[in-house]
């Protein structure tokens, strides 16, 4: 037997991974639940802050620009 390491790109993957298990041709050793975080949690801390500040006035001065514009 051979352990190998695979990772799940797609739901249906898995679905036939659970399949070949129903099958016993394979056993699912590890389950993972990988837990949803908020991309604001994720990536705290990512940017040095004179860039992070430089991102947001460049979005707020886009939002505004959107906002009032003329169709």
């Amino acid at each position: 037997m051979e352990t190998v390491l695979v990772q799940i790109n797609n739901n249906k993957a898995y679905k036939l991974l659970e399949d070949l298990e129903d099958l016993h041709i394979i056993k699912v050793l590890k389950k993972s639940i990988q837990s949803k975080q908020k991309l604001s949690e994720k990536y705290a801390g990512k940017l040095p802050s004179d860039i992070a500040t430089e991102l947001q006035n460049y979005v707020t001065q886009s939002r505004n620009e959107w906002n009032n514009r003329n169709i």
